[in-house]
């Protein structure tokens, strides 16, 4: 046995169900048009082709009108719908009501991707069904007007729906977590919307549809760019926007060489994929699969391979962490996982509101965190602050406080002179007059504990995601039962909500992760800090202990390990093949068994989302060609390397290129932020302001207001632009 060595140019193999990708490599002979027909298939109205030299409007005698702006939206799923909505409502706004009829266009629209636009490829209406989103119907979002929620209470509100949607719609309920395919019906129903709008409204010509993949970007001679499509059609643009969503990524060294050993000696591996793309009746039944990541991925594949292979859950009536029980169909193979903390993501609480109505960040704020970046902070220039010394401190806090709020509540027999009183006192401590980044407060709430609440311990949030920490079992029987017991108590306290101390502070860890994001959106958060805290440890652990899986899913999961067909495995796995017995095998060196082996293995986790190591030939030519480059970040060290996302200015997101210099009319939004942003992948929230959970909207937003005043129309600012004080609404129609 040996570790996967890996040389260059290994290839690796993956079932699919032909998800296709975002960038198709080769050109056959094009054809250099300035726009084309739409694929009327996809719900919208063919528009009339154009050329570089439009011919004039009406009678010989009339003089030629002015060529529409022609803006090429690369990507039509959430962000490119998004894009084009926000570009549609705001010409619709200023139009007023102006009848589209015989109006000359401003602004032309093509978009391109060879998906279903609305949906694109993540959110395929025709994916398992099985696949949940990891929101609740009332939150998310892909246009300040028309919600997920709004589209379920209204039963879909008109849209044309099959006969499984129309009933999956009518079961769902609002704190409810939706089907994927569900939530693209959803973003289908939106792009019909919008196509509509766009169609009664003076100016505009589109949205027009090529189903096509995007190979090249390129700067045009005569100013703008040419967009050139994988069937050699060249689109001239005045503007581009990149939204790519997931793309393809190049395997790792390790993924490459294990990938290309283990095909030759009939074994599976599977590399990081998108979940609908995967053909899961290539999994033997009865079989040990062996997978890497307990992250969302993995509760898609555990589903697939259970319920989607005909076995069923049964209610045991018992309380929650017990509630269900697994009856097999025997075709189920049984799945061995392991994750660096050596359990799965924690269940999300039940409840109404993203943010648990109880949670109130008295110490984090965002005024606190500006007002001391502007005075200076120590180890800081003026106007930035340190994570770790600025932001944590008040953030844990209020983590510390909440826990011990709901812990009071829950058991007050804990308290030997009462809660009211150390509640008091904990409040004192926690209120004093202190340097933002004082860290002594801890040692006081540690003595106040042991004078007043012997029995309670410390509350250190960070321990949560790392529930095994210096702990081993002698047996793989003790870690499997200690995992059941974690899970079942994980399960009991999700279904408290925010009665459960340590969801209530989760709960708060949250609500400080949306303001955190903010501060790092701004800039106020130094780059350093970002790069070796922000994205080192705390992204993590939030992800880990607030971005997990519905309830029923470790529900699930917990019944599936009490039948024995989910095994997990201890902390710090470590993975190996055999190349001579073509074998995976597994084990950990805090539980001492023998290593589990297997002839299937699962890379349990998404492509990687950064575009140094893409693997979409659209943006690997934008990189070689220098018209963009990755936001560099620098290192604990100081060092400055590559960071995941493209380096983009300005609110409205314009790529910079390999110069420095900023490619005007060049936007990017969604995944390929991930430099500047963090939770690019996460949908926004409904009803949230620019400033907060609507971060992607504003984006979009923005890139709208600069398009639409190029093309001549009167518009208003972006409503992210605006101060929190301002407030202002989206622009609607």
């Amino acid at each position: 046995m040996r570790r996967w060595m890996a040389p260059r140019g290994a290839a690796a193999w993956a079932p699919t169900r032909g998800g296709g990708s975002m960038a198709v490599p080769g050109i056959p002979g094009g054809k250099d048009v300035g726009g084309g027909g739409m694929d009327t298939a996809q719900g919208t109205t063919a528009r009339e082709g154009w050329g570089a030299d439009p011919a004039p409007a009406g009678a010989g005698t009339e003089a030629p009108l002015a060529a529409p702006r022609r803006v090429v939206v690369i990507g039509a799923g959430p962000r490119g719908t998004s894009a084009v909505e926000r570009i549609v409502s705001r010409a619709a706004a200023a139009a007023g009501g102006s009848p589209s009829e015989g109006a000359a266009p401003r602004v032309r629209l093509d978009v391109v991707d060879p998906h279903e636009p609305g949906p694109g490829h993540v959110w395929a209406t025709d994916q398992n069904r099985l696949f949940l989103m990891n929101t609740p119907s009332f939150y998310p979002t892909a246009a300040p007007g028309f919600s997920f929620e709004d589209f379920r209470a209204a039963g879909g509100g008109g849209a044309k729906l099959s006969e499984t949607e129309a009933a999956e719609l009518e079961a769902l309920g609002r704190n409810q977590f939706p089907p994927r395919a569900l939530y693209g019906a959803y973003l289908r129903e939106l792009w019909r919307r919008v196509a509509a709008l766009a169609a009664r409204t003076a100016g505009v010509d589109g949205p027009n549809h090529h189903a096509r993949s995007a190979v090249a970007v390129d700067p045009d001679v005569n100013g703008g760019y040419r967009v050139v499509l994988d069937d050699g059609t060249v689109l001239h643009a005045d503007e581009v926007i990149l939204a790519l969503g997931h793309v393809p990524a190049r395997l790792s060294p390790e993924q490459e060489a294990v990938g290309r050993a283990s095909a030759g000696l009939g074994a599976g591996y599977l590399p990081p994929h998108v979940p609908a793309d995967v053909d899961h009746s290539v999994f033997p039944a009865g079989e040990p699969v062996l997978v890497r990541g307990m992250g969302l991925n993995f509760f898609d594949l555990m589903i697939a391979l259970s319920v989607g292979r005909g076995g069923r859950f049964e209610s045991t009536g018992e309380p929650a962490g017990r509630a269900l029980r697994y009856v097999p169909s025997g075709r189920e193979p049984v799945l061995v996982a392991g994750a660096r903390r050596g359990a799965p993501y924690r269940a999300k609480s039940v409840g109404d509101s993203f943010v648990p109505h109880d949670v109130l960040l008295r110490h984090l704020s965002y005024e606190r965190v500006v007002a001391a970046a502007g005075h200076g902070v120590a180890g800081r220039v003026r106007g930035t602050v340190d994570f770790d010394r600025h932001v944590w401190p008040l953030l844990q806090r209020d983590v510390v406080e909440h826990y011990y709020r709901a812990l009071a509540q829950a058991e007050p027999h804990l308290f030997g002179g009462g809660p009211d009183g150390f509640l008091e006192e904990l409040a004192e401590i926690l209120d004093a007059p202190s340097d933002i980044g004082d860290e002594v407060w801890t040692i006081r709430v540690r003595d106040l504990l042991r004078e007043a609440a012997p029995e309670a311990e410390f509350f250190d949030i960070r321990s949560l995601a790392r529930p095994f920490a210096g702990v081993g079992h002698t047996s793989a029987e003790g870690h499997a039962q200690a995992v059941i017991e974690l899970l079942e108590a994980d399960a009991a306290g999700a279904a408290r909500g925010e009665a459960d101390p340590e969801h209530l502070a989760i709960g708060a860890l949250h609500a400080g992760r949306l303001l955190a994001k903010r501060l790092v959106a701004e800039g106020i958060v130094d780059e350093r800090s970002v790069a070796v805290q922000v994205r080192g440890w705390f992204e993590p652990l939030v992800e880990g202990l607030a971005s997990g899986p519905p309830l029923e899913r470790i529900e699930q999961l917990a019944a599936l390990a009490r039948a024995g067909l989910v095994k997990i495995v201890g902390p710090e796995p470590a993975y190996d093949f055999d190349d001579e017995r073509g074998v995976f095998a597994v084990s950990s060196p805090w539980v001492q068994a023998p290593p589990v082996e297997a002839r299937w293995m699962v890379e349990a986790m998404m492509p990687a989302n950064r575009v140094a190591v893409t693997d979409s030939a659209l943006l690997r030519g934008i990189l070689a060609s220098g018209l963009g480059r990755p936001r560099r970040r620098v290192t604990a060290d100081g060092e400055e390397v590559p960071g995941s996302g493209l380096d983009v200015s300005g609110a409205d997101r314009r790529l910079v290129g390999a110069d420095g210099s900023v490619r005007e009319n060049l936007h990017v939004l969604g995944l390929q932020l991930s430099s500047v942003q963090w939770g690019t992948a996460i949908a926004a929230e409904a009803g949230a302001g620019p400033h907060a959970g609507g971060l992607s909207l504003a984006d979009a937003d923005a890139v709208a207001a600069s398009i639409l005043t190029r093309a001549g129309f009167e518009t208003p600012a972006a409503a992210g632009e605006a101060p929190d004080a301002a407030r202002p609404g989206w622009v609607l129609p």
